[in-house]
């Protein structure tokens, strides 16, 4: 069985002429959010597996926050430009072709509307937008990435902030 965990950046910074939209960091709201987030995906999931993030930079702040509950390393956050841009089915099929087989769960983390547009392609069910630092776990009954199809997503689980705190 194979599963992947969407997690949607937390609060970010407003747009501003100052900085780019890659640059926007966590707001604190954001920040405790993702920690409070990440503690209650721990009570539910064991492991992230292998964690893949876009490179944007409120992204990848919340990957930390929650591989530091997890005990992960920074070092082992892999970063794929391609969650950054608007990732369509093709392109992230792709990406799952490159994850090692003996890997059993991918958790991403980026942005909306992909992510949400990505599970609700994924998923057996209808799914709701994810909203930030909303969480959802799809499970696939196959043994290979390349395995996974559309429509074939068990949702395991949907962690939305304001009713998991």
């Amino acid at each position: 069985m194979k599963k992947i965990i969407f997690v949607r950046h937390a609060k970010a910074e407003d747009q501003s002429p100052e900085m780019t939209d890659f640059e926007r960091s966590l707001t604190l709201k954001g920040k405790n959010v993702s920690k409070l987030m990440a503690k209650k995906l721990k009570e539910k999931e064991k492991s992230l597996g292998t964690i893949i993030s876009s490179p944007a930079f409120r992204a990848i702040e919340t990957a930390l926050i929650f591989a530091g509950e997890y005990g992960i390393r920074a070092e082992d956050i892999i970063l794929k430009s391609s969650i950054y841009s608007d990732m369509g089915e093709k392109s992230f099929m792709d990406l799952l072709r490159h994850v090692d087989e003996t890997t059993e769960t991918v958790t991403l983390f980026g942005h909306n509307p992909t992510f949400t547009d990505l599970a609700g392609y994924l998923c057996t069910e209808a799914c709701d937008v994810i909203p930030k630092c909303g969480i959802v776990s799809l499970s696939f009954n196959t043994k290979t990435w390349s395995g996974i199809k559309r429509n074939t997503g068990n949702p395991e689980l949907i962690l939305k902030p304001k009713k998991a705190l």
